[in-house]
């Protein structure tokens, strides 16, 4: 008689929360999507247990934390070098309650197309116990807007099945705030810094949701975890989905955008707000949808606030606030109403 020190999933009522997560073999069924908050804390079971090492205030965690209520049933994580990865597993302890890989930052797309196929080949030959076994990678704007945007191109060329989801804190935080292609314009960070001839980072953000769209993928989807219902529904969807999926979630880091700990829900949230940080999703099918905030700020114009709100409480953007650079600031606006009303032009359900 095999003696279980571990409980089944899913939580049962009273249950702790943080637990391994333990499928039976042959278990047959998926995890319902839940959105009451006393269910949330109550039955669903997060992917990331307690005792990281992520810094107060980090969103990264919160985006794992999300992302993991939405899982659908056995998953297994490929987890990019980055923040998330050093803070989280530090030998000889994980954080990790599911099956995990970390890789280097320009292979974790790759590594992860490579456990997708296993899992194919095990289905294919009746060695595999589940109904599906799913692949999330979680990595930083390193492993996705430049180190790795390689392998993330063939991996989404390849047609691999596959949720990728880009936390995005907008430089090389694990590094030391050096300037990424996430990074945006005019944002200070140790290798742009604001001074008197340079005002921070020079170049645009890449538009990297809109890169992976135009790989024609099944679904890809921006989301913040301020707007955590929004988020939850794309986690699902992007892993229900036969092929590629990718989630853009901006990732509030208060060390390198040098805020107090305790606000980095709501500078999220005013990103949103802003439009620096507008929430959509694609599909083939239905091209470019508003979602959540985003779409009652374009049924509702008076809604949208200016980029100022969202860059007052950020010490990289403080030079913008300065008398001297209102140009730059004005720079700065014009290009988010850009890519807003470039998005309501494309967005099917946008108020015409």
């Amino acid at each position: 008689m095999t003696v279980k020190t571990l409980p089944e999933f899913p939580v049962k009522k009273g249950e702790p929360a943080y637990k391994l997560w333990i499928f039976d073999p042959g278990w047959k069924g998926e995890i319902p999507l839940t959105f009451n908050l006393r269910q949330l804390a109550e039955q669903k079971r997060s992917v990331l247990l307690p005792g990281h090492r992520l810094c107060a205030g980090c969103a990264a965690p919160i985006v794992v934390k999300l992302a993991s209520f939405a899982f659908r049933g056995p998953t297994i994580v490929v987890n990019a070098t980055g923040c998330l990865e050093v803070a989280s597993t530090i030998f000889p302890y994980t954080s990790w309650a599911v099956p995990w890989i970390h890789v280097a930052f320009e292979n974790a797309a790759a590594v992860a197309g490579g456990v997708e196929s296993a899992i194919k080949a095990l289905k294919k030959t009746g060695r595999l116990p589940y109904d599906h076994v799913d692949v999330v990678v979680f990595a930083g704007d390193g492993g996705t807007f430049d180190i790795g945007f390689q392998a993330l191109s063939g991996m989404a060329e390849r047609g691999h099945d596959v949720l990728y989801i880009l936390y995005d804190n907008e430089a090389y935080m694990n590094t030391g705030i050096q300037r990424s292609g996430g990074t945006p314009q005019f944002a200070a960070t140790t290798t742009s810094p604001a001074g008197e001839v340079v005002p921070g980072k020079t170049q645009p953000k890449k538009p990297i949701a809109d890169i992976m769209v135009a790989h024609r993928i099944p679904y890809v989807a921006t989301g913040t975890p301020a707007h955590w219902m929004d988020f939850m529904k794309k986690v699902r969807r992007g892993i229900e989905v036969n092929g590629p999926a990718f989630i853009h979630a901006l990732s509030d880091c208060n060390r390198g955008w040098r805020h107090e700990t305790d606000i980095s829900v709501e500078i999220m949230r005013r990103a949103v707000d802003t439009c620096y940080f507008p929430l959509w999703e694609w599909t083939p099918e239905q091209g470019y949808v508003l979602t959540d905030r985003s779409l009652t700020i374009a049924r509702n114009p008076s809604l949208k606030q200016p980029i100022e709100k969202y860059i007052e409480v950020q010490g990289r953007f403080r030079h913008l606030l300065k008398p001297e650079n209102r140009e730059l600031l004005k720079q700065f606006q014009e290009y988010v109403d850009k890519v807003w009303e470039d998005l309501l032009r494309r967005a099917s359900n946008a108020p015409r």
